[in-house]
């Protein structure tokens, strides 16, 4: 017996709002359904991993799943959650992250594996020969100005704090959308749409779109959108998004998001996340509540999604350059690291690099105007005093007291680099270049 789609949303958490009748159509048998992805980036990000993981959750239901990456509407830019236009991007450039997002889903999703493989489409393909008077005359005249301004995604827009309102190409997106929903339903029989709780009313114009033109039913089901415990937004780091391609987010810096979070968002990102069933995910959160401080959840969520996304063998390098950085002194450091395995594990573990010039060690340079000139890691010297206050900033392991404190030779290592702690979970490395 394959598992029941919806139930397995709901005990995962994941699931927000569904359309009557979309467990009675899921329940007759295989049904094809599809979600579209942004190609603004030429890398999905954490941030997409919930809609990814809806799509594998969907196919080991039994399922056949089909992600549309948007190279039409990439063009227009949906305006849903946006307080202003975006920048459209040239079809070269939407081509070119087209083919990267392409090769990260493949790494989640079954694209060989009997009548419920998974596929992959680009909306651009029956766009690009699609005239603006023949959309207007066969589109359009489906759906009324009154229902696509009672929207929230248009009425926050033109109602909100920003009074410029949107542009016609902005307004017309949910009609565009709303095609491809059709065009899928006509041609590849796709019943179902799913998405984030901010795309429902995008969702549900396809779906009003089926049946207003051609009498048709189609259905709809969205997961709520996912953000940490203390309100802030998920997917997000001090440096930014978190991305699944390592030349953006290094596989130890990608592993460390999931091992830095907090207890709560473990419990729910373990669920949505891992391919685990209930019964191994509750018993893994009973260890976690009975020894808390092994950080179970923290470190299995990790090691799954790490592995899945980059390899066995960059999530054995992040967790050993991990054990590495948690060390309390240079000496010890030194005691279970070569020079060759520091240069090899943390390497490959993807830690930003700074070159520093010899001379400047040579004089000595202050903690302030190092890490702000020199290896600019910081803003501001303001930035640097800030976080020396709170105890957040180590040098080679030890905590910095003084902001004026004097870096010179003798704080680097034999293979010629200094070791920067920024805070609990960023770890830079400056790289003394003899001879400049």
């Amino acid at each position: 017996m394959k598992k029941n789609f919806v139930e397995e949303l709901k005990w995962r958490g994941m699931l927000h709002d569904i359309m009557p009748g979309t467990e009675e159509l899921l329940g007759k048998g295989m049904v094809t359904g599809y979600i579209g992805f942004d190609p603004t980036s030429d890398s999905l990000g954490v941030g997409n991993l919930v809609q990814i993981m809806t799509l594998l959750h969907f196919q080991r239901c039994g399922h056949k799943p089909i992600a549309l990456i948007g190279g039409a509407t990439g063009m227009v830019g949906d305006p849903s959650g946006k307080s202003q236009e975006r920048n459209l991007l040239t079809e070269e450039a939407l081509n070119h992250n087209l083919a990267c997002q392409k090769k990260q889903l493949e790494k989640f999703l079954d694209f060989n594996c009997g009548p419920n493989s998974a596929e992959i489409v680009n909306n651009y393909d029956w766009f690009k020969d699609f005239s603006f008077l023949d959309f207007i005359r066969d589109v359009g005249k489906h759906i009324t100005v009154n229902y696509m301004l009672a929207k929230d995604s248009v009425r926050n827009r033109i109602s909100g704090e920003n009074r410029e309102g949107m542009s016609f190409t902005e307004f017309s997106y949910q009609l565009v959308q709303g095609y491809d929903f059709y065009w899928l339903w006509k041609n590849r029989n796709v019943k179902l749409q799913l998405g984030g709780s901010d795309q429902w009313g995008n969702i549900v114009t396809g779906t009003e779109l089926i049946r207003r033109k051609d009498g048709g039913e189609a259905f709809a089901i969205v997961t709520p959108l996912i953000k940490k415990a203390d309100g802030s937004k998920f997917g997000k780091t001090e440096s930014g998004n978190v991305w699944l391609d390592p030349n953006k987010t290094s596989p130890y810096e990608f592993y460390q998001f999931w091992l830095n979070t907090s207890d709560v968002d473990a419990s729910t990102y373990i669920r949505i996340f891992s391919i685990k069933n209930r019964n191994e995910i509750e018993e893994l959160e009973n260890k976690h509540r009975e020894a808390p401080n092994l950080r179970l959840l923290q470190k299995e969520l990790g090691r799954e999604i790490t592995i899945r996304v980059h390899s066995e063998q960059a999530y054995n390098d992040a967790v050993a350059s991990s054990k590495l950085f948690t060390i309390n002194s240079l000496e010890e450091f030194y005691k279970v690291c070569s020079e060759r395995d520091f240069h090899d594990i943390v390497g490959r573990a993807g830690y930003p690099i700074y070159d520093i010039s010899n001379h400047s060690i040579d004089n000595g340079i202050s903690v302030q105007e190092l890490l702000t000139t020199e290896a600019p890691i910081f803003s501001s010297k303001g930035e640097v005093k800030r976080l020396i206050q709170g105890g957040g900033l180590r040098i080679n392991f030890e905590k910095v007291q003084d902001a004026n404190m004097i870096i010179n030779r003798k704080h680097c290592s034999p293979n010629a680099y200094i070791i920067v702690h920024k805070g609990k979970s960023n770890t830079y490395l400056l790289n003394v270049i003899l001879g400049k």
